[in-house]
Protein backbone atom coordinates (compact mmCIF):
# COMPACT_ATOMS: atom_id res chain seq x y z
CA UNK A 1 0.00 0.00 0.00
CA UNK A 2 2.85 2.35 0.57
CA UNK A 3 3.97 1.96 -3.06
CA UNK A 4 0.36 3.00 -4.48
CA UNK A 5 -0.04 6.40 -1.98
CA UNK A 6 2.59 8.34 -3.66
CA UNK A 7 0.01 7.31 -7.48
CA UNK A 8 -2.92 8.70 -5.40
CA UNK A 9 -1.43 11.46 -4.32
CA UNK A 10 -0.02 12.41 -7.80
CA UNK A 11 -3.43 11.95 -9.46
CA UNK A 12 -5.41 14.30 -6.98
CA UNK A 13 -2.55 16.59 -7.37
CA UNK A 14 -3.32 16.47 -10.99
CA UNK A 15 -7.05 17.45 -10.42
CA UNK A 16 -6.29 19.95 -7.93
CA UNK A 17 -3.90 21.59 -10.44
CA UNK A 18 -6.30 21.57 -13.31
CA UNK A 19 -9.02 23.10 -10.44
CA UNK A 20 -11.48 19.64 -10.89
CA UNK A 21 -10.72 18.48 -7.83
CA UNK A 22 -13.87 18.49 -5.96
CA UNK A 23 -14.86 19.60 -2.37
CA UNK A 24 -17.94 18.39 -0.29
CA UNK A 25 -19.87 21.20 1.63
CA UNK A 26 -21.95 20.31 5.26
CA UNK A 27 -25.35 21.70 5.56
CA UNK A 28 -26.29 22.37 8.69
CA UNK A 29 -29.75 23.89 8.50
CA UNK A 30 -32.33 24.09 5.48
CA UNK A 31 -35.34 26.60 6.22
CA UNK A 32 -38.56 25.01 6.11
CA UNK A 33 -39.39 27.15 3.05
CA UNK A 34 -36.29 25.24 1.14
CA UNK A 35 -35.34 28.28 0.08
CA UNK A 36 -32.29 29.10 1.87
CA UNK A 37 -29.53 26.52 3.34
CA UNK A 38 -27.07 27.16 6.27
CA UNK A 39 -23.30 26.08 6.03
CA UNK A 40 -21.95 24.71 8.80
CA UNK A 41 -18.98 27.79 8.71
CA UNK A 42 -22.57 29.86 9.53
CA UNK A 43 -23.01 31.39 6.17
CA UNK A 44 -26.92 31.35 4.95
CA UNK A 45 -27.39 31.45 1.26
CA UNK A 46 -30.17 31.36 -1.03
CA UNK A 47 -30.12 27.94 -2.61
CA UNK A 48 -30.34 27.68 -6.50
CA UNK A 49 -28.75 24.57 -6.88
CA UNK A 50 -31.20 22.03 -5.95
CA UNK A 51 -33.20 19.63 -7.65
CA UNK A 52 -36.47 20.22 -5.20
CA UNK A 53 -38.28 21.94 -8.06
CA UNK A 54 -41.49 21.78 -6.55
CA UNK A 55 -40.59 22.63 -3.33
CA UNK A 56 -42.03 18.91 -1.56
CA UNK A 57 -38.69 18.05 -0.01
CA UNK A 58 -39.35 20.02 3.52
CA UNK A 59 -43.11 19.62 2.71
CA UNK A 60 -44.85 19.07 5.94
CA UNK A 61 -46.93 15.94 4.71
CA UNK A 62 -44.17 14.02 3.08
CA UNK A 63 -42.59 14.09 7.07
CA UNK A 64 -45.98 13.37 8.62
CA UNK A 65 -46.45 10.59 6.31
CA UNK A 66 -42.47 9.00 6.72
CA UNK A 67 -42.67 9.56 10.62
CA UNK A 68 -46.43 7.64 10.78
CA UNK A 69 -44.95 4.71 8.73
CA UNK A 70 -41.57 4.64 10.40
CA UNK A 71 -43.83 4.54 13.88
CA UNK A 72 -45.51 0.82 12.66
CA UNK A 73 -42.80 -0.63 10.16
CA UNK A 74 -39.64 0.83 11.55
CA UNK A 75 -36.65 2.73 9.59
CA UNK A 76 -35.83 0.03 7.04
CA UNK A 77 -36.78 -2.88 5.25
CA UNK A 78 -34.46 -5.23 6.22
CA UNK A 79 -34.19 -7.73 3.04
CA UNK A 80 -34.66 -7.21 -0.46
CA UNK A 81 -38.03 -6.57 -2.49
CA UNK A 82 -37.55 -10.52 -3.01
CA UNK A 83 -37.23 -11.42 0.55
CA UNK A 84 -39.35 -10.02 3.28
CA UNK A 85 -38.37 -6.42 2.06
CA UNK A 86 -41.56 -5.72 -0.12
CA UNK A 87 -44.48 -4.16 2.20
CA UNK A 88 -47.78 -2.54 1.83
CA UNK A 89 -46.42 0.82 1.26
CA UNK A 90 -43.97 -0.08 -2.02
CA UNK A 91 -47.13 -1.93 -3.19
CA UNK A 92 -49.35 1.01 -3.49
CA UNK A 93 -46.76 3.20 -4.47
CA UNK A 94 -46.08 1.33 -7.25
CA UNK A 95 -49.92 0.55 -7.89
CA UNK A 96 -50.04 4.80 -7.47
CA UNK A 97 -46.90 5.32 -10.20
CA UNK A 98 -48.16 3.03 -12.64
CA UNK A 99 -51.68 4.79 -12.68
CA UNK A 100 -49.81 8.23 -12.63
CA UNK A 101 -47.50 7.30 -15.85
CA UNK A 102 -50.23 5.69 -17.83
CA UNK A 103 -48.73 2.07 -17.50
CA UNK A 104 -49.54 -1.79 -17.19
CA UNK A 105 -47.12 -1.63 -13.77
CA UNK A 106 -44.17 0.47 -12.51
CA UNK A 107 -41.02 -0.88 -10.02
CA UNK A 108 -39.65 0.60 -7.46
CA UNK A 109 -35.48 0.67 -7.33
CA UNK A 110 -32.94 2.69 -4.65
CA UNK A 111 -32.09 5.03 -7.08
CA UNK A 112 -32.54 6.09 -10.59
CA UNK A 113 -28.97 5.11 -10.97
CA UNK A 114 -29.41 1.69 -10.52
CA UNK A 115 -32.96 1.52 -12.51
CA UNK A 116 -31.13 2.33 -15.43
CA UNK A 117 -28.47 -0.37 -14.83
CA UNK A 118 -30.95 -2.65 -14.11
CA UNK A 119 -32.96 -2.23 -17.55
CA UNK A 120 -29.75 -2.05 -19.87
CA UNK A 121 -28.50 -5.02 -18.02
CA UNK A 122 -31.72 -7.53 -18.38
CA UNK A 123 -32.76 -6.17 -21.99
CA UNK A 124 -29.03 -5.98 -23.92
CA UNK A 125 -26.75 -8.58 -24.06
CA UNK A 126 -23.16 -8.70 -24.94
CA UNK A 127 -23.64 -9.39 -28.87
CA UNK A 128 -25.53 -6.03 -29.27
CA UNK A 129 -25.94 -2.44 -29.70
CA UNK A 130 -26.93 0.33 -27.27
CA UNK A 131 -27.37 3.93 -28.60
CA UNK A 132 -27.28 6.83 -26.38
CA UNK A 133 -27.44 10.63 -26.67
CA UNK A 134 -24.14 11.96 -26.05
CA UNK A 135 -25.06 13.68 -23.15
CA UNK A 136 -27.36 10.97 -21.70
CA UNK A 137 -26.40 10.64 -17.82
CA UNK A 138 -23.18 8.86 -16.65
CA UNK A 139 -25.73 6.06 -15.07
CA UNK A 140 -26.94 5.15 -18.81
CA UNK A 141 -23.46 5.17 -19.76
CA UNK A 142 -22.50 2.47 -17.11
CA UNK A 143 -25.28 0.40 -17.62
CA UNK A 144 -24.63 -0.32 -21.57
CA UNK A 145 -20.94 -1.23 -20.26
CA UNK A 146 -22.01 -3.41 -17.47
CA UNK A 147 -24.11 -5.44 -19.93
CA UNK A 148 -21.37 -5.42 -21.68
CA UNK A 149 -23.69 -4.37 -24.93
CA UNK A 150 -21.18 -2.17 -27.43
CA UNK A 151 -22.01 1.33 -26.66
CA UNK A 152 -22.55 3.82 -29.66
CA UNK A 153 -23.49 7.46 -29.16
CA UNK A 154 -24.75 10.12 -31.15
CA UNK A 155 -25.05 13.97 -31.36
CA UNK A 156 -26.56 15.44 -28.88
CA UNK A 157 -30.49 15.45 -29.37
CA UNK A 158 -29.91 14.90 -33.32
CA UNK A 159 -32.37 12.09 -33.52
CA UNK A 160 -31.36 11.72 -37.70
CA UNK A 161 -28.07 10.94 -36.39
CA UNK A 162 -29.35 7.81 -34.00
CA UNK A 163 -31.50 6.96 -37.37
CA UNK A 164 -28.26 6.29 -39.07
CA UNK A 165 -27.23 4.48 -35.98
CA UNK A 166 -30.05 2.25 -36.37
CA UNK A 167 -30.07 2.04 -40.40
CA UNK A 168 -26.37 1.15 -40.12
CA UNK A 169 -26.37 -2.13 -38.66
CA UNK A 170 -29.94 -3.48 -38.85
CA UNK A 171 -31.17 -5.94 -36.02
CA UNK A 172 -28.31 -5.47 -33.80
CA UNK A 173 -29.62 -2.68 -31.95
CA UNK A 174 -31.43 -3.92 -28.47
CA UNK A 175 -32.05 -0.63 -26.63
CA UNK A 176 -32.12 3.25 -28.33
CA UNK A 177 -32.10 5.22 -24.49
CA UNK A 178 -31.94 8.99 -24.10
CA UNK A 179 -32.57 11.29 -21.07
CA UNK A 180 -35.79 13.42 -21.36
CA UNK A 181 -34.71 16.17 -19.99
CA UNK A 182 -30.69 16.75 -20.08
CA UNK A 183 -29.73 16.93 -16.63
CA UNK A 184 -26.86 19.96 -17.04
CA UNK A 185 -28.04 22.11 -20.68
CA UNK A 186 -32.15 21.98 -19.44
CA UNK A 187 -32.82 20.89 -23.07
CA UNK A 188 -35.45 18.55 -24.19
CA UNK A 189 -34.80 15.32 -25.83
CA UNK A 190 -36.46 14.92 -29.43
CA UNK A 191 -38.13 12.33 -28.05
CA UNK A 192 -41.43 12.15 -30.92
CA UNK A 193 -38.30 11.49 -33.93
CA UNK A 194 -36.56 9.00 -32.10
CA UNK A 195 -39.43 7.51 -31.21
CA UNK A 196 -40.71 6.85 -34.55
CA UNK A 197 -37.12 5.58 -35.48
CA UNK A 198 -36.94 3.04 -32.79
CA UNK A 199 -40.50 1.75 -33.66
CA UNK A 200 -39.40 1.52 -37.39
CA UNK A 201 -36.31 -0.68 -36.29
CA UNK A 202 -37.95 -2.36 -33.55
CA UNK A 203 -36.19 -1.48 -30.67
CA UNK A 204 -36.37 -0.89 -27.03
CA UNK A 205 -37.29 3.00 -26.59
CA UNK A 206 -35.71 4.00 -22.99
CA UNK A 207 -36.52 7.41 -21.55
CA UNK A 208 -35.05 8.99 -18.02
CA UNK A 209 -37.45 11.30 -17.41
CA UNK A 210 -35.71 11.88 -13.67
CA UNK A 211 -35.51 15.91 -14.47
CA UNK A 212 -39.02 16.24 -15.99
CA UNK A 213 -41.73 14.21 -14.34
CA UNK A 214 -43.69 16.04 -11.76
CA UNK A 215 -42.12 19.97 -13.55
CA UNK A 216 -43.32 19.56 -16.93
CA UNK A 217 -46.81 19.11 -18.40
CA UNK A 218 -50.02 20.31 -17.31
CA UNK A 219 -50.68 16.81 -14.98
CA UNK A 220 -47.21 16.71 -14.37
CA UNK A 221 -46.47 13.84 -16.66
CA UNK A 222 -43.17 15.35 -17.93
CA UNK A 223 -41.69 14.99 -21.58
CA UNK A 224 -43.89 12.42 -22.69
CA UNK A 225 -47.36 14.59 -21.90
CA UNK A 226 -45.18 17.57 -23.15
CA UNK A 227 -45.07 15.54 -26.47
CA UNK A 228 -48.23 13.59 -26.12
CA UNK A 229 -46.67 10.42 -26.12
CA UNK A 230 -48.20 6.98 -24.84
CA UNK A 231 -46.59 3.78 -23.99
CA UNK A 232 -46.38 2.60 -26.96
CA UNK A 233 -44.47 5.55 -28.35
CA UNK A 234 -41.53 5.27 -25.56
CA UNK A 235 -42.13 1.75 -23.72
CA UNK A 236 -39.78 2.38 -20.89
CA UNK A 237 -39.97 5.14 -18.49
CA UNK A 238 -37.52 5.91 -15.67
CA UNK A 239 -38.70 8.51 -12.93
CA UNK A 240 -36.71 9.50 -10.12
CA UNK A 241 -38.06 10.50 -6.66
CA UNK A 242 -35.80 12.80 -5.28
CA UNK A 243 -35.94 15.67 -7.28
CA UNK A 244 -39.83 17.21 -8.18
CA UNK A 245 -41.39 15.13 -6.04
CA UNK A 246 -38.64 15.63 -2.96
CA UNK A 247 -38.33 12.39 -1.69
CA UNK A 248 -35.83 9.49 -2.86
CA UNK A 249 -35.74 6.27 -4.71
CA UNK A 250 -36.77 5.80 -8.67
CA UNK A 251 -39.01 3.30 -10.26
CA UNK A 252 -39.26 1.98 -14.01
CA UNK A 253 -42.80 2.03 -15.64
CA UNK A 254 -43.89 0.05 -18.48
CA UNK A 255 -45.62 -3.11 -19.95
CA UNK A 256 -46.64 -6.09 -17.47
CA UNK A 257 -44.31 -8.51 -19.36
CA UNK A 258 -41.38 -5.85 -18.87
CA UNK A 259 -41.51 -5.57 -15.26
CA UNK A 260 -41.89 -9.09 -14.36
CA UNK A 261 -38.30 -9.67 -16.73
CA UNK A 262 -37.13 -7.03 -14.75
CA UNK A 263 -38.08 -8.51 -11.36
CA UNK A 264 -36.18 -11.99 -12.73
CA UNK A 265 -33.39 -10.72 -14.33
CA UNK A 266 -32.20 -7.19 -12.89
CA UNK A 267 -28.88 -7.81 -10.80
CA UNK A 268 -29.76 -4.60 -8.89
CA UNK A 269 -33.13 -5.05 -8.14
CA UNK A 270 -32.52 -8.72 -7.26
CA UNK A 271 -29.64 -8.27 -4.77
CA UNK A 272 -30.60 -4.72 -3.23
CA UNK A 273 -32.42 -4.22 0.47
CA UNK A 274 -35.63 -2.56 -0.64
CA UNK A 275 -36.22 1.18 -0.07
CA UNK A 276 -37.63 2.02 3.60
CA UNK A 277 -40.95 1.80 3.94
CA UNK A 278 -41.23 5.26 5.31
CA UNK A 279 -39.41 6.86 1.97
CA UNK A 280 -42.45 4.96 0.32
CA UNK A 281 -44.64 6.43 2.27
CA UNK A 282 -43.50 10.17 2.17
CA UNK A 283 -43.37 9.55 -1.63
CA UNK A 284 -46.85 8.49 -1.94
CA UNK A 285 -47.95 12.05 -0.19
CA UNK A 286 -45.58 13.53 -1.94
CA UNK A 287 -47.37 11.79 -5.91
CA UNK A 288 -50.77 13.20 -4.44
CA UNK A 289 -49.19 16.62 -4.21
CA UNK A 290 -48.27 16.77 -7.60
CA UNK A 291 -51.42 15.62 -9.08
CA UNK A 292 -53.34 17.86 -7.44
CA UNK A 293 -51.51 21.32 -6.92
CA UNK A 294 -50.40 21.97 -10.45
CA UNK A 295 -49.95 25.60 -9.29
CA UNK A 296 -46.77 24.36 -8.33
CA UNK A 297 -45.53 24.09 -12.14
CA UNK A 298 -47.50 27.28 -12.85
CA UNK A 299 -45.41 28.99 -10.04
CA UNK A 300 -42.07 27.37 -11.68
CA UNK A 301 -43.02 28.10 -15.09
CA UNK A 302 -43.51 31.52 -14.67
CA UNK A 303 -40.46 32.05 -12.24
CA UNK A 304 -38.04 30.35 -15.22
CA UNK A 305 -39.50 33.31 -17.55
CA UNK A 306 -38.99 35.74 -15.48
CA UNK A 307 -35.15 34.56 -14.85
CA UNK A 308 -34.48 34.21 -18.41
CA UNK A 309 -35.97 37.98 -18.65
CA UNK A 310 -33.95 39.49 -16.06
CA UNK A 311 -30.93 37.28 -17.06
CA UNK A 312 -30.86 38.78 -20.64
CA UNK A 313 -31.64 42.36 -19.39
CA UNK A 314 -28.38 42.23 -17.33
CA UNK A 315 -26.01 40.36 -20.05
CA UNK A 316 -26.11 36.89 -18.72
CA UNK A 317 -25.93 34.60 -22.05
CA UNK A 318 -28.37 31.02 -20.86
CA UNK A 319 -28.74 27.82 -22.74
CA UNK A 320 -32.07 27.50 -24.60
CA UNK A 321 -34.10 25.51 -21.75
CA UNK A 322 -37.47 25.91 -20.90
CA UNK A 323 -36.76 24.17 -17.57
CA UNK A 324 -35.92 25.02 -14.39
CA UNK A 325 -32.48 24.16 -14.90
CA UNK A 326 -30.92 27.14 -16.43
CA UNK A 327 -27.19 26.89 -17.36
CA UNK A 328 -24.58 29.59 -17.60
CA UNK A 329 -21.71 28.61 -19.66
CA UNK A 330 -18.84 30.28 -18.97
CA UNK A 331 -15.62 27.50 -20.45
CA UNK A 332 -13.64 26.83 -17.96
CA UNK A 333 -13.22 25.52 -14.41
CA UNK A 334 -11.52 28.63 -13.35
CA UNK A 335 -14.03 30.96 -14.44
CA UNK A 336 -16.96 28.20 -12.91
CA UNK A 337 -15.35 28.54 -9.45
CA UNK A 338 -14.48 32.11 -9.63
CA UNK A 339 -18.30 32.79 -10.37
CA UNK A 340 -19.42 30.41 -7.95
CA UNK A 341 -17.54 32.36 -5.07
CA UNK A 342 -18.85 35.90 -6.17
CA UNK A 343 -22.00 34.62 -6.25
CA UNK A 344 -21.41 33.01 -2.58
CA UNK A 345 -20.12 36.21 -1.41
CA UNK A 346 -23.51 37.88 -2.71
CA UNK A 347 -25.65 35.13 -0.27
CA UNK A 348 -26.10 32.80 -3.40
CA UNK A 349 -25.46 29.35 -3.51
CA UNK A 350 -25.47 28.12 -7.53
CA UNK A 351 -22.54 25.24 -7.81
CA UNK A 352 -19.79 25.50 -10.34
CA UNK A 353 -19.66 22.40 -13.08
CA UNK A 354 -16.87 21.14 -14.32
CA UNK A 355 -15.38 18.24 -16.45
CA UNK A 356 -15.69 15.16 -16.61
CA UNK A 357 -19.60 16.07 -15.61
CA UNK A 358 -19.94 18.44 -18.66
CA UNK A 359 -17.39 18.43 -21.79
CA UNK A 360 -14.24 19.93 -21.72
CA UNK A 361 -14.26 23.96 -21.93
CA UNK A 362 -18.28 24.01 -21.40
CA UNK A 363 -17.88 24.67 -17.29
CA UNK A 364 -20.90 26.44 -16.10
CA UNK A 365 -23.03 27.64 -13.54
CA UNK A 366 -25.99 25.40 -13.46
CA UNK A 367 -29.00 27.37 -12.05
CA UNK A 368 -31.75 25.55 -10.83
CA UNK A 369 -35.08 27.10 -9.45
CA UNK A 370 -37.76 25.90 -7.45
CA UNK A 371 -41.32 26.67 -7.24
CA UNK A 372 -40.56 28.03 -3.29
CA UNK A 373 -38.40 30.68 -4.66
CA UNK A 374 -39.64 34.54 -4.72
CA UNK A 375 -39.71 36.68 -7.69
CA UNK A 376 -37.67 39.03 -6.26
CA UNK A 377 -34.82 36.38 -5.04
CA UNK A 378 -35.10 35.17 -8.71
CA UNK A 379 -34.69 38.75 -9.82
CA UNK A 380 -31.44 39.65 -7.33
CA UNK A 381 -30.12 36.05 -8.51
CA UNK A 382 -29.97 37.86 -12.38
CA UNK A 383 -28.62 40.98 -11.14
CA UNK A 384 -25.38 39.13 -9.21
CA UNK A 385 -24.52 36.73 -12.45
CA UNK A 386 -24.38 39.69 -14.45
CA UNK A 387 -22.00 41.34 -12.00
CA UNK A 388 -20.06 38.02 -11.49
CA UNK A 389 -19.86 37.66 -15.10
CA UNK A 390 -18.88 41.04 -16.50
CA UNK A 391 -15.96 40.50 -13.78
CA UNK A 392 -14.98 37.84 -15.60
CA UNK A 393 -14.95 39.51 -18.89
CA UNK A 394 -12.82 42.42 -17.25
CA UNK A 395 -10.75 40.10 -15.56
Amino acid sequence: MKRQAPALEAALSQLEAAQLRRARITVAHRAASGRSLTLSDGRELIDFSSNDYLGLARHPALAAAMAACAAEAGAGSGASHLITGHGTEHARLEEELADFTHRERALLFSTGYMANLAVCGALAARSERVLLDRLCHASLLDGARLAGARLLRYAHADAGAAARLLEAQPGRTALLATDGVFSMDGDLAPLPELARYARAHDVWLLVDDAHGLGVIGAQGGGVLEHYALGSEAVPILVGTLGKAFGSFGAFVAGSEALIELLIQKARPYLYTTALPAPVAAATRAALAIVRSESWRRERLAMLVRGFRTAAAAVGVALLPSMTPIQPVVLGSAAAALAAQRALATAGFWVVAIRPPTVPAGSARLRVTLSATHSEAQVEALALQLGRACAGLRNA
